[in-house]
């Protein structure tokens, strides 16, 4: 078995072809998605993150939103860019959404990617201390974010509060238990899948990595995956991890498939740069059924993983979206035994 849900990168357009004309139009097609993804047995729901962008931005009210409205489905990020969160405050926002949806927050975390502006952290009011550079200060914000959800207290309470307060210090309110385990890393190399398990955080891998060693894209991620898996064993950590990885997969079954994705298939990886470095991006799976089936069997990187995450093309609405992911669904996972 294999868990199986949908990565939307929550963009909207002015343009003619468009169905999310507007932050709204995204925000409520997201929550519509959630719905009948989880109608059709998907197990996942994930938002991705940008600022400066006309994307989904801040997670916690759309989560807090889908939340309300499923009961089954899992809901999370991929990723929230930690250089621009305050710690404190998105524990309390995450234990919120977490408490909402009774436990199934997946938070997904990471460094983040190349921004829309330069150094966009430092509008929303964070610097790099000194001696340190961005990804430090991402690390540092996720080292206070995952003491926290710990629940233990830390806070000096007010001898004349407003209040009553139990005894001893304080802890960030409302607390999820069990919400620290359920918190992912979005790592870009191989050397971060092993920090990442150092951190007992789960694994979160996408269709790009931030390095190339000349292998297929889904071999460099696989082997991110046994790293990750082989620290995760020598820190001792006493649960089993959890591994994503996200693809573009699209079943053509019909002619509006062919139109939106009938010249896709066939591609390969690619090779770009990201932050002045090599980096290797996974390719497209577009095509029939059965092809598409036969060469998922190959993906060393979808076999190593317990969930899949399939990016989604949320300008095209929420009833197309939903039949790509009725269409893996039904069509492929069998076939492949994810089901």
């Amino acid at each position: 078995m294999k868990k199986i849900g949908f990565l939307s990168f929550g963009h909207w357009s002015a343009s003619p072809q468009s169905q999310t004309r507007s932050a709204s139009d995204v925000l409520h097609q997201s929550i519509d998605l959630a719905v009948a993804a989880e109608e059709l047995g998907v197990d996942g729901a994930y938002f991705r993150v940008h600022h400066f962008a006309q994307q989904l931005a801040s997670p916690f009210p759309l989560l807090a939103a889908v939340g309300a409205r499923t009961s089954r489905i899992e809901i999370g990020t991929g990723v929230i860019d930690m250089r621009y969160e305050n710690p404190l405050y998105m524990a309390e926002d995450a234990g919120a959404a977490d408490l909402i949806s009774d436990g199934r927050l997946q938070l997904g975390v990471s460094r983040g990617s190349p921004e829309q502006v330069i150094d966009g952290y430092r509008y929303f009011g964070y610097a790099p201390a000194e001696g340190t550079d961005h990804a430090d200060m991402a690390r540092e914000h996720t080292r206070v974010f995952l003491e926290v959800l710990e629940g233990n207290g830390f806070a000096e309470p007010n001898p004349r509060p407003m209040f009553p307060n139990p005894p001893g210090l304080l802890r960030i309110e409302p607390h999820a238990p069990g919400l620290r385990d359920r918190v992912w890393w979005g790592a870009g190399t191989r050397q971060t899948a092993e920090w990442t398990a150092q951190q007992g955080m789960n694994l979160m891998s996408s269709t790009l990595l931030s390095e190339d060693t000349g292998v297929p894209f889904h071999q460099l991620q696989a082997e991110q995956i046994e790293r990750f898996r082989t620290a995760w064993a020598e820190a001792g950590h006493a649960r089993t991890p959890r591994v994503s990885v996200s693809r573009s997969i699209f079943p053509i079954i019909s002619d509006l498939d062919r139109a939106y994705f009938g010249r896709e298939g066939g591609g390969g990886d690619q090779v770009g740069y990201i932050d002045g470095g090599k980096a290797r991006f996974g390719k497209t799976y577009a095509g029939s059924p059965e092809r598409l089936i036969e060469e998922l069997a190959r993906d060393e990187a979808v076999a190593a993983a317990d969930t899949l995450l399939l990016t989604i093309p949320n300008q095209l609405g929420v009833d197309y979206n939903a039949h790509v992911l009725e269409t893996v669904l039904k069509e492929l996972a069998p076939g492949l035994g994810w089901r």
